[in-house]
């Protein structure tokens, strides 16, 4: 009775077989947030990534292992290209760039009254002329950079977008980063610093041009390479950064996003990047009070290496 009942429902049992094995890879998906490359995303699919999204643009834009690198690699491991495009991604930066605004606000108030005040004396000794200076004259490096290589940055199929470029630089930043905290003398503080600091800082901010380097990450190893304490240089790489990042967020939002975004994605995007990127701002420069860099020199050797393992074995697509 047995082998008649099997024989008369399998083609029942091949049915349903078939249909698993079509349903399971979208049960998958869709548990992790995954959607096929070039399919719709239904709102709460596409809230949910763009929540996601933000945390990751939030916590990755000041921590010192650049949003780059791991904004391109959550968008192409889990296939959320129809959310995380250009537009998407170019509005919700000013998040970031909203929760440094507010962080600092005391310090820009303070730097820009005092800075005033010393045009009016002529005073170019005083401290805030100075910090003004140079982050004006660090931030010019980055903008003529970003203008000599704009073709290039501009173009998805061009070398230097490439995942395994984006791995290379994670590697290399984190060994320059590791010999600045080995080496760097960290004598100086806030205080001390000199217009040359703003101009060497912003050399290296222009680095961060190239995927995966890292803004932050850049700049700060610039900072302890001259000598600053950990904290001094975190401090002054945000301050150095807020005209870089403000300037280059509003050319790609005109440039990319201008008429072009989904409001609702935008919204929970945004949000989420301002707090996480409010939260990640406090946390770094609290732990650099206490601890070494160390733990970002091995996660970014760590997320280096695991790009371009995915990249061989066929996980990852190298453009």
């Amino acid at each position: 009775m047995a082998t008649v009942f099997l024989a008369a429902h399998s083609s029942t049992w091949q049915d349903v077989s078939a249909g698993l094995s079509l349903m399971l890879p979208g049960m998958t998906n869709l548990c992790l947030g995954q959607t096929a490359p070039g399919s719709e995303v239904n709102l709460v699919l596409g809230l949910f990534q763009a929540f996601i999204l933000g945390i990751v643009q939030g916590l990755t834009e000041f921590l010192p292992i650049s949003s780059t690198a791991h904004l391109e690699v959550f968008t192409k491991a889990l296939h959320w290209e129809t959310v995380a495009g250009k537009p998407f991604l170019a509005t919700i930066q000013f998040g970031s760039v909203v929760a440094v605004l507010i962080y600092f606000w005391q310090d820009i108030s303070k730097i820009f009254t005092g800075g005033l005040q010393a045009l009016q004396e002529k005073d170019w000794q005083r401290e805030e002329w100075k910090i003004i200076v140079g982050i004006a004259v660090g931030t010019l490096p980055v903008l003529v950079g970003g203008f000599i290589l704009k073709k290039a940055l501009n173009d998805e199929n061009s070398a230097i977008n490439s995942m395994a470029i984006i791995a290379i630089a994670s590697i290399v930043m984190s060994t320059l980063l590791g010999c600045a905290e080995q080496f760097g003398q960290r004598k100086r503080n806030f205080d001390d610093l000199q217009i040359k600091d703003g101009i060497l800082m912003g050399l290296g901010q222009m680095l961060a041009l190239v995927p995966g380097v890292s803004r932050s990450g850049s700049t700060l190893t610039a900072g302890l390479f001259l000598g600053l304490e950990r904290q001094t240089a975190a401090r002054f790489s945000f301050l150095l950064g807020i005209p870089a990042l403000t300037i280059a967020t509003l050319y790609e939002f005109f440039k990319e996003a201008l008429g072009k975004i989904d409001i609702a994605l935008v919204i929970v995007g945004t949000v989420s990047a301002f707090v996480f990127s409010y939260v990640s701002i406090a946390w770094l420069l609290g732990y650099l009070q206490r601890k070494t860099t160390w733990v970002f020199v091995w996660y970014r050797l760590a997320f280096g290496a695991a790009i371009l393992s995915a990249i061989a074995t066929g996980f990852l697509k190298n453009n």
